[in-house]
């Protein structure tokens, strides 16, 4: 694996909330991503974690985190947000079944996270924990640099770059 790039085993925890409505009997929802101990088991099955009548809570286990060089921006506009995020994209199953819901990918990147709901994932934020906060701040000092502010002129048709119709003719 190229040195440039990390990842964090995480599971995401869904969770379906009884809604009392005449259009829908629930909600469904991403409530956090929690950190895998390293050497823990890959994917698995989802496991149901909780079930009584306030809410029904499955655990995802076998994500990862993964930082890149190129998504750099993206991870320094969450971390020095005032909250920083964890964003779960996911999708409900076609055909029924337990649970209905399951989650596609899990992301630290602001950019990436807009990307995935530009292509029209469904995309939730949940709370970042603070093991991901500690492992990613050192990449983001190293990897992230800001782009240099340029002057910008605007409509000074004396300008050495105008047009020449601009600059007006002799």
């Amino acid at each position: 694996m190229p040195t440039h790039i990390l990842r964090f085993s995480v599971a995401v925890l869904m969770q379906r909330t009884p809604l009392a409505n005449r259009w829908a009997s629930e909600r469904w929802d991403p409530v956090a991503v929690l950190p895998v101990p390293a050497g823990a088991a890959g994917a698995q099955a989802p496991v149901c974690v909780r079930n009584d009548a306030a809410c029904t809570q499955w655990r995802f286990d076998g994500h990862a985190l993964e930082l890149h060089r190129s998504e750099a921006e993206g991870y320094h506009l969450n971390l020095v947000a005032p909250e920083p995020k964890v964003f779960v994209a996911w999708r409900t199953h076609e055909d029924p079944m337990d649970p209905p819901v399951f989650p596609v990918s899990v992301t630290v990147s602001y950019n990436e996270a807009a990307r995935a709901m530009d292509g029209g994932e469904r995309v939730d934020a949940v709370p970042m924990p603070d093991d991901v906060r500690d492992w990613m701040v050192p990449f983001v000092t190293e990897h992230y640099k800001p782009e240099p502010r340029r002057k910008v002129r605007r409509n000074d048709p004396f300008a050495a770059d105008a047009p020449p119709r601009a600059r007006g003719r002799s």
